[in-house]
């Protein structure tokens, strides 16, 4: 494959979405060999150290290419389902199958002693959740405890990847030192230490592993360098030898803080389009089709794991980042926006039975990770509404633990107003004539625009207004909508 110092796949000049073609593997078989040092076409053994949604897949992706792997997780049953040859995430395409195929031929175990997986590694990549405390702060909790629970196992020769999205100087300042200080080893002589993004987004992760360029930055060259061999032996795309840890940890800080600030100014184009009567998607197709614009979706707020985090722990250090600051609270503003609607279209929401579709970050994947749900459904009830939730990826229990009172499918409810925080597609089959009493329907990703709505029904859109959106044919027989 090719390791270069600079990306030959660059920013597409072509606005809208960008989806890049996956790359063929072209990896030959590789010769097992102990202990794996970086020779072209060898595979070793690999622990990698958080078997979640995205560390399995990666464990997956590496045993396909000949690694021995030893996937690590503190979850029992993740432990005992791996080794049972299954995957307990579900929504992953591809994963299931992956993990029944690379543990039927001897290349996948569990366990949750990471000392001896590394141990018995050439290769260690951590993969664990860092994300914010209470002050919006960077937690680290989880990756300490991981490197701890790893030291004991830290021996010459090993190198460790971190792929967890950390604050820019983590690598070199915080982690490498404790991992020196555990096995005894200097890195650069003995241990290599590196930093490696992943660039990865649930529901394509083993297409965007084959596609992205994948960026490695050590701390030190010889770090580097061996880390860069590692992923030239498991992936099928370009692999990006950085300058250092601290520029690949500041590339995926630059890369979710850029979507952020972008739909925060998506946010903003939204309501100026309310105040003048304007359909924001017509504008934004329109702006995106010259080669420079590519605008972003504008929503209710922004979920997930990465976005509303990362620009977080750019933040921690740099707290005078006036833009990044700006954005994050524009984008979660939003939410302030939508009860604001919802108060005006109703005149209050005191007693008024709301009903929410879409509880997770995003559609498709079952997450609650900072989904703008939780907080939507926390002002609702802030302000007397009466909330009811579906989601569906989430059980009528599931829903009833982390939300509100489920609604079930197909069922008549008393709902004055619906919001949808998802864009999932179920949502545009839903049968609005089963609720007589709906006034409002909060479209929060724009994404029903064009369903059919009972006359006495008033939509609400992201910077969409009923008199601007576009609309699908009524049933023969049924009354045009608003």
């Amino acid at each position: 494959m090719t390791i270069v110092a600079r990306p030959s796949v660059g920013a597409s000049l072509l606005g809208g979405s960008i989806v890049l073609p996956p790359n063929p593997c072209l990896h030959p078989p590789a010769r097992p060999v102990r202990p794996w040092t970086g020779e072209p076409g060898t595979a070793g053994r690999v622990a990698v150290v958080g078997a979640g949604k995205m560390g399995l897949p990666l464990a997956v992706q590496f045993a396909r290419h000949g690694w021995d792997v030893t996937a690590v997780d503190i979850d029992a049953a993740v432990v005992a389902a791996v080794n049972a040859g299954r995957s307990l995430v579900e929504e992953e395409p591809g994963l299931a199958d992956g993990v029944a195929e690379v543990h039927h031929a001897g290349r996948l175990r569990a366990t949750s002693d990471a000392a001896a997986a590394a141990r018995g590694a050439d290769v260690a990549v951590l993969i664990v959740p860092v994300m914010l405390d209470d002050a919006e702060q960077p937690d680290r909790r989880a990756m300490d405890a991981a490197v701890a629970a790893l030291g004991p196992g830290v021996h010459a020769g090993l190198t460790v990847i971190f792929e967890t999205t950390l604050p820019v100087g983590d690598t070199r300042n915080r982690y490498a030192p404790r991992l020196e200080a555990a096995g005894g080893l200097r890195v650069e002589d003995d241990l290599f230490v590196a930093f490696s993004p992943e660039r990865l987004y649930s529901g394509a992760v083993f297409r965007n592993l084959a596609t992205y360029p994948k960026l490695v930055g050590g701390v030190g060259p010889r770090s580097t360098e061996r880390a860069a061999r590692f992923y030239d032996s498991v992936l099928d795309a370009e692999i990006v030898a950085m300058s250092g840890s601290e520029a690949a940890e500041f590339s995926k800080l630059a890369d979710t803080t850029y979507r952020d600030v972008n739909i925060a100014l998506a946010n903003e184009f939204a309501r100026y389009a309310d105040r003048v009567g304007v359909d924001v998607q017509e504008v934004i197709a329109a702006a995106n089709s010259q080669p420079y614009s590519h605008i972003h979706q504008p929503g209710i707020g922004v979920g997930g794991h990465c976005i509303p985090v990362y620009p977080h722990l750019m933040l921690s250090g740099a707290p005078d980042l006036e833009l990044v600051a700006l954005s994050r609270r524009v984008n979660d503003g939003q939410v302030g926006l939508a009860i604001k609607a919802l108060e005006v279209a109703l005149g209050g929401l005191e007693g008024v039975p709301v009903l929410v579709i879409g509880l997770t970050y995003r559609e498709g994947v079952k997450e609650l990770a900072y989904s703008r749900a939780l907080p939507l459904i926390d002002r609702l009830r802030f302000h007397g509404a009466v909330v009811s939730a579906y989601d569906p990826l989430l059980d009528p229990q599931e829903t009833s633990r982390c939300c509100a009172a489920a609604y079930r499918w197909g069922e008549p409810g008393p709902f004055r107003a619906i919001v949808a925080q998802t864009a999932d597609p179920r949502f545009r089959e839903l049968d609005f004539e089963l609720f007589p009493d709906l006034a409002v329907l909060y479209d929060g990703r724009d994404s029903l625009r064009e369903v059919a709505l009972p006359e006495r029904v008033t939509y609400l859109g992201v910077g969409v207004q009923a008199g601007t959106r576009r609309r699908a044919p009524l049933p023969v027989g049924a009354t045009a909508g608003a």
